[in-house]
């Protein structure tokens, strides 16, 4: 045990000293750190005072690169505004100069007309003079002419004046008479001649084509293939054509419904490639409806080029030639509209040629004058004016466009052409089987049109005239004056404009008229 204290003495005065070191070791590199942080905090310090000097030189800078600029500036406002007061100066004195030059040119004026006064004074005293001697001489001569036939000068005027009067009047209305009547018995003539030739030289068939709107089936089952599951192929064939599609009742028909006949024909044509192949579903659909529209795009094109080789006529715009091939598919009170125009076209040639006048301008304007009753788009413009500016729009010459804004009296008719083109509408229209038309809505639209007159005060009597394209109207002349009957005719317009439908323009004519009626017994 003994053995052992010397042992750990040792040990504990080791681990003293071991101690003494460490504490001695851990102080030195403190002051190290302490040191190592110091010389840090001095450098940051030092490198910002830097940064901060540098910084302040570059904002005195900009400061002052900025004071520079304001003040050029400034200058240059300065200098405008000098130059502007500097224009106005001279613009002032050279206006004062003028007002000088002008007084000084007014001066100079007035002394001549003074001058030119006094010269005409003169004249006019010596003319008056004249005058005077004349006068005198003249009476002199009437009395020595009175002496001699013992009548008066008034006498003797009044008497030459009714003998030559009524010689002149007999005379004049013998031949008036004389010329009315033959010019009217020749040209009734040469009308209905020149009419007649006309009409008889161009046949034509009395069925057209017409685009129809019932799709026949082979039987009712192929109408649940159409409609698909949940409707889906119906919604598919409507979204791709733009035609409502009705399937009712009605046995082995679908009705296709849409305002733009050529859609429906797109719609009908792709309803046919489908049924016949059998496959209907919506990729399918969309697919035969785009193959079938590009189909009926180049039949357009193609049936216009046709139409216009067929007549002869040349070097129309390509546009012109598509509205033509789409007349194909538009009809007008069921006639169809290239028939109606090729047809117009041909009666407009024979006409203009036993006139003596330009038959291939004819023909180009009878086939371009229901041009405006195929837009694409939806238009209120009148059919005649839209066609005109159609017209005018791709080159065509003005009698031409004429001719067509003025086949319905929208405008003036300014060359001959212009009435042979709504003859010849007329004459087409009005062929028996040409046009047709419900009777009974026809009837009752007129009608409404009498009926909407009637609703006004002062209205003796209405009638619509011209298949309703005109409304006259008789009022009192007691009770509505000129002022009022023009307020009348407008009124009566805008009601039939906001309350009916109808086809083209509604002309409306107010009379008015005063009687004076007196008995002799």
């Amino acid at each position: 045990m003994e053995s052992y204290i010397p042992t750990i003495a040792a040990s504990l005065i080791a681990l003293i000293i071991g101690f003494v070191i460490a504490k001695i070791i851990e102080k030195n590199s403190a002051s190290q750190v302490l040191n190592s942080a110091k010389r840090s905090a001095e450098g940051i310090i030092k490198e910002a005072k830097t940064e901060a000097e540098s910084l302040k030189k570059e904002k005195i800078l900009q400061a002052k690169e900025k004071f520079i600029e304001l003040k050029s500036e400034h200058e240059k406002v300065i200098l405008s505004r000098d130059k502007k007061m500097a224009e106005a100066e001279k613009r002032i004195r050279d206006k004062e100069s003028q007002v000088s030059n002008t007084l000084a040119q007014q001066k100079k004026l007035n002394a001549s007309l003074e001058k030119e006064r006094a010269e005409l004074e003169e004249k006019f005293k010596f003319i008056e003079k004249k005058e005077g001697e004349i006068e005198r001489l003249h009476k002199s001569q009437i009395e020595q002419l009175e002496v001699i036939s013992s009548l008066s000068a008034e006498d003797a005027k009044a008497q030459l004046v009714e003998s030559l009067k009524g010689e002149a009047k007999t005379d004049a209305m013998a031949y008036i008479q004389n010329s009315l009547e033959e010019a009217k018995m020749t040209a009734q003539q040469e009308a209905k001649k020149i009419i007649i030739n006309t009409i008889q030289r161009i046949g034509t068939e009395e069925a057209v084509e017409n685009c129809v709107s019932v799709f026949n089936l082979e039987n009712d089952d192929v109408k649940g293939r159409i409609i698909g599951r949940e409707g889906r192929n119906i919604r598919a064939i409507e979204a791709a054509t733009g035609v409502e599609i009705i399937v009712d009742d009605t046995p082995e028909a679908i009705i296709l419904s849409c305002f733009d006949s050529v859609r429906r024909e797109i719609a009908r044509l792709s309803l046919h490639k489908l049924v016949t192949d059998g496959r209907i579903h919506p990729a399918r659909i969309e697919e035969v409806v785009k193959k079938t529209t590009q189909q009926i795009e180049s039949e357009i094109i193609e049936v216009g080029k046709r139409t216009v080789i067929d007549l002869g006529i040349h070097g129309l715009h390509p546009e012109l030639i598509k509205a033509i091939g789409r007349m194909k598919y538009r009809s007008s009170y069921g006639q169809n509209l290239l028939h109606h125009s090729r047809e117009v076209a041909r009666l407009c040639g024979t006409m203009a040629a036993e006139l003596g006048l330009n038959a291939k301008l004819a023909k180009r304007a009878g086939l371009l004058h229901d041009i405006g009753k195929v837009p694409e788009t939806e238009s209120e413009t009148p059919h005649a004016i839209l066609g005109m500016q159609w017209a005018e729009k791709y080159g065509e010459k003005p009698e031409v466009c004429n001719a067509i804004g003025a086949h319905h009296d929208e405008i003036e008719m300014t060359s001959l052409l212009s009435p042979i083109v709504q003859v010849c509408d007329a004459i087409s229209g009005a062929r028996p089987g040409a046009r047709r038309q419900v009777l009974d809505s026809y009837i009752q639209r007129l009608k409404d049109l009498e009926d909407i007159a009637f609703g006004f005060g002062g209205v003796e009597k209405a009638y619509a005239i011209q298949a309703g394209r005109e409304l006259r109207v008789i009022v009192e002349s007691e009770k509505v004056s000129d002022d009022k009957a023009a307020q009348l005719s407008f009124e009566i317009s805008q009601k039939i404009q906001t309350d009916m439908t109808y086809p083209g323009q509604v002309k409306v004519t107010v009379i008015r008229e005063t009687r004076a009626v007196n008995i002799a017994k």
